[in-house]
């Protein structure tokens, strides 16, 4: 398994499995000098945490993460950063009785044609539980962003036929919106019919998909590059490699194809005020902040899909890993999340950071 490693210069190497005793990050090519706490950190973590309320998983992982490496007297020292974040409430009894099915959804088969060998414990490698590391790595690339004046948001945009309607416009009154509602949603009214949702998933047994919106400000004009490196193109990627992800979209994305060309070509004007230069802005943003792979200066936004959770509480027909046709039960007592998109905010979040991260650094020598 090679493909553990995400970024060209600012590049992460998650390592760990669900249930194993530890999971964590190596982060290579982070500049020298930048301040760095393990506060920090868990901060970034605890928001990503299971446990928090009724419409999450009730695994209680703390996710304290302890930085190995990396960081002398509170600043990074250029060298490769280290963090373990350890396993502390893994229960693997509840998937014994089920190691020898394929499960509905998920992966096993795949990894067992692959590989011949799959950790059923937490889905091993598979699980959601592996972004916590990329959490902990998008925390410090955060710092990074906010030393260039970067701001990025993340929030549910959609859970189920729920949609919200976002009116507020300022970053951190998104983001305290944000994080005053359960699921994760700025819009109150929303929230409380994507519970009802939830709620209702729940007592079926059920389960529900969302929309994960971001959008990233004040990012400077010229980070991309063509044609392989483009920002959006690193963008999808780096959230189809989430667990869950079924579709990507940046700007007005799938829309576009019901636009004319003269209703979607954003037209540019120039900005300008007293004490600051002009600079060259677009007058909608239909495109999303990128054009031929490279920021324009207006703000980043994108969105992300996530399909329901597939382990759910009704039975289920499927097969053996001989073939045998079987019934799948998930064993009493078992945790999942009703959405997975509720956790995936900060996950999403952390992507971007990592993203817009390594495509500053590569800008340093694109020209002279």
């Amino acid at each position: 398994m090679a493909s553990n490693s995400f970024g060209n210069i600012f590049k992460i190497t998650t390592w760990g499995e669900s249930h194993g005793k530890a999971i964590g990050v190596v982060i290579d090519g982070c500049p020298a000098g930048l301040e760095i706490e393990e506060s920090e950190i868990n901060a970034a973590l605890a928001l990503r945490a299971p446990g928090r309320n009724p419409y999450t998983s009730p695994r209680t992982e703390a996710d304290k993460a302890e930085i190995l490496s990396g960081v002398f007297e509170g600043k990074t020292t250029g060298a490769p950063i280290c963090i373990i974040i350890p396993n502390k409430d893994a229960d693997s009894s509840k998937y014994e009785p089920i190691k020898d099915l394929l499960r509905p959804g998920h992966a096993n088969y795949t990894y067992l044609e692959k590989y011949g060998i799959f950790d059923y414990r937490g889905g091993g490698r598979s699980s959601a539980r592996e972004t916590a590391a990329r959490v902990a790595a998008g925390a410090i690339a955060r710092k990074i962003l906010e030393h260039n004046g970067i701001q990025l948001i993340a929030y549910v945009k959609q859970i189920g036929t729920v949609v919200a309607t976002l009116e507020a416009n300022d970053a951190e009154h998104i983001r305290t919106l944000t994080y005053q509602s359960p699921v994760f949603c700025p819009d109150p009214q929303a929230t409380s019919a994507m519970i009802d949702l939830i709620e209702k998933a729940k007592i079926e047994g059920d389960s529900l998909g969302g929309i994960i919106e971001f959008i990233a400000l004040s990012v400077p004009a010229g980070l991309g590059d063509p044609v392989y490196e483009k920002l959006e193109a690193n963008l999808a990627h780096a959230m189809m490699s989430l667990p869950a992800t079924k579709g990507f979209e940046i700007g007005s994305g799938f829309q576009s194809v019901v636009m004319s060309g003269s209703e979607h070509n954003d037209r540019f004007t120039k900005e300008s005020g007293e004490g600051f230069p002009s600079r060259v802005q677009t007058q909608t943003n239909y495109a999303g902040g990128t054009l031929g792979g490279i920021s324009t200066g207006m703000p980043i936004i994108g969105r992300v899909a996530f399909k329901p959770t597939s382990s759910i509480m009704k039975p289920q027909e499927t097969l053996t890993i001989s073939g045998e046709q079987a019934s799948f039960n998930l064993p009493v007592g078992s945790r999942h999340d009703p959405c997975v998109a509720i956790r995936a905010v900060p996950i999403v979040e952390a992507m971007v950071a990592l993203v817009l991260v390594d495509a500053i650094l590569l800008n340093r020598c694109v020209k002279l």
